[in-house]
């Protein structure tokens, strides 16, 4: 893994049955796991993609890039003095630690790290 690992994709649903039905049934996508009725992920090969509702998404009615990285808080200072933004954070919650910003052109990201366990 490079310094950044792009590993996650979260699209935004207002019915995660739905869209879970969608994703597995259309696409044949397989389910890895999900978390009640909010947030759900499927195996989409080297990239995860994530179903959330409004409860679990970082930022609602965005398709968000979940970005893996060793340090969050360097992540973080690198993308405001690039000309981007912090919406959240960092912080680090049951997890991981994670940082929400958005890049130069108004796109979302979240930066992660999983907590050593």
């Amino acid at each position: 893994m490079g310094e950044y690992d792009v590993r996650m994709v979260v699209l935004s649903t207002d019915d995660l049955e739905e869209s879970i039905r969608f994703y597995t049934e259309t696409l044949g996508l397989p389910l890895k796991f999900r978390d009640g009725a909010h947030f759900a992920a499927l195996d989409g090969g080297s990239v995860t993609l994530a179903l959330a509702t409004a409860v679990d998404h970082p930022m609602p009615g965005r398709v968000v890039v979940g970005i893996k990285t060793a340090d969050v808080d360097a992540a973080a200072r690198a993308v405001e003095a690039s000309g981007g933004g912090v919406v959240k954070g960092p912080y680090t919650d049951a997890h991981e630690r994670r940082v929400v910003a958005y890049d130069h052109q108004g796109n979302a990201l979240v930066f992660y790290s999983p907590l050593a366990r």
